[in-house]
């Protein structure tokens, strides 16, 4: 059974969910808060596994400061947000300040009942939208950083580099470019140094990210 502790300033909004969860015989709502102090201090006293946090609360304590507080105090319990704001900002935030999850108030029912066992057996969740933003807030600043990595390379360390991640050993990379198998495993400790990285399937993963394997065939 899944205890789970609501949290919203509507009452209109709790007892909707309130009908929706309890009809899961696998859920029980185990109390209820119109705002975060009163929250933190019903999650004390009825020990629920999920709090369903709404982020916005102008009366008492916000979604987010609650949120914070009570993993601080109670970091066994998974706190899923509630929010009608699909902006990135609050995504992060929300996050940041401990939550398990996040999901839109808009979203339908079987994804807030999804959101819910999930954050409840330790995993995380994140409504689509939000975690297709991550994905690209992510792998924008991964392009930026390994922009700025591989600007760091001389060419014959690119080349290096490539026919590392193509298989070759340190003697067919020396015979391949006409240099000493010393000069190559220099070339190598080089690379290694300015991508930060320590082995061999890291500098693979890397050139695969840059593209690079479609040089020097």
């Amino acid at each position: 059974m899944i205890k789970i502790l609501l949290v919203d300033d509507h009452a209109v909004v709790r007892m909707g969910l309130k009908m929706l969860l309890d009809h899961h015989a696998d859920m029980e709502v185990v109390g209820e808060a119109s705002e975060g102090n009163e929250g933190i201090e019903k999650a004390h006293e009825l020990k629920p596994n999920v709090v369903v946090m709404d982020l916005s609360m102008p009366h008492g304590k916000d979604g987010l400061s609650a949120t914070s507080e009570l993993k601080k105090q109670m970091p066994e319990i998974a706190i899923l947000i509630l929010t009608m704001h699909d902006d990135e900002e609050y995504l992060f935030r929300a996050i940041q300040a401990g939550a398990s999850g996040c999901i839109l108030k808009s979203a339908p029912h079987e994804e807030l009942i999804q959101a819910i066992k999930s954050v409840s057996n330790g995993d995380a969740y994140l409504h689509p939208s939000a975690t297709k933003r991550l994905m690209e807030e992510y792998l924008s600043s991964t392009r930026e950083e390994d922009g700025d990595l591989i600007h760091l390379l001389s060419d014959r360390e690119r080349e290096v580099l490539t026919l590392i991640a193509k298989g070759y050993s340190n003697k067919e990379i020396g015979e391949k470019l006409a240099i000493s198998v010393k000069t190559v495993e220099t070339h190598k400790g080089n690379i290694m140094e300015k991508l930060h990285m320590k082995t061999r399937p890291e500098l693979v993963a890397f050139a695969l990210k840059k593209g690079l394997l479609g040089h020097f065939l």
